[in-house]
């Protein structure tokens, strides 16, 4: 039996456009003074854990989280994984909620609450999210491992994967899946421990964990 590789999902910290509600997708915009102060914190909760390693998209949001959180925690930053960038809004990126923004959205779309006139298919950001995760635990099984990506990535990966609603994912909120042979297990969403999880402190009280923002 495969031994089971945990993942640390955790979105990047604040952007500007976060703070102003823009949709980002591949727009490479940097964090913000409260994203590395959200990083910071991440810290603290993820030292209450053992990693092995972390990994992040290639965009530089998530890049800088993932270095201050390396840097915390005394890991390396292993990969910058192309596949792990965040979904690509195509026209919509750089909009906020008004009738400019709503003359591109469509219906439709596995989630169920719509897309956006070129943007990449939810399907697609599910599948390469989740090869990506995959191969991670092909190829470190039994490893501990934290994963600084996006939040649309990162839900629509963990719904592809769990076969089930995720919602909103917040700035450097933990979350903790597992995967081995019977599949995947969300162990912690948003800070919000669901499950023991193996291994950690299973004694952490929900309500002490990284709150939602």
């Amino acid at each position: 039996m495969t031994s089971p590789t945990t993942f640390a999902l955790i979105r990047h910290g604040q952007t500007d456009w976060n703070a102003a509600m823009r949709i980002q997708g591949l727009s490479d915009i940097p964090l913000n003074d409260t994203g590395r102060d959200q990083a910071a914190e991440a810290v603290g909760h993820l030292a209450r854990y053992d990693w092995d390693f972390v990994v992040s998209s290639t965009l530089s949001r998530a890049a800088e989280t993932a270095d201050l959180i390396a840097d915390g925690l005394g890991l390396t930053v292993t990969r910058r994984i192309p596949e792990l960038v965040e979904r690509n809004y195509g026209p919509a990126e750089g909009l906020s909620a008004g009738s400019e923004l709503d003359a591109l959205r469509v219906d439709g779309g596995p989630t169920g609450n719509g897309g956006f006139i070129g943007a990449e298919p939810e399907a697609d950001v599910a599948s390469r999210g989740l090869h990506a995760l995959r191969e991670l635990a092909a190829a470190h099984p039994g490893a501990r491992i934290i994963v600084v990506s996006h939040g649309t990535l990162i839900r629509l990966t963990l719904m592809s994967a769990l076969g089930e609603f995720v919602g909103t994912i917040t700035n450097a909120a933990l979350t903790v899946a597992k995967v081995d042979d019977d599949g995947w297990t969300l162990q912690a969403l948003n800070g919000e421990v669901l499950t023991p999880v193996d291994d950690l402190d299973n004694d952490l009280d929900p309500l002490d964990a990284v709150p939602a923002r």
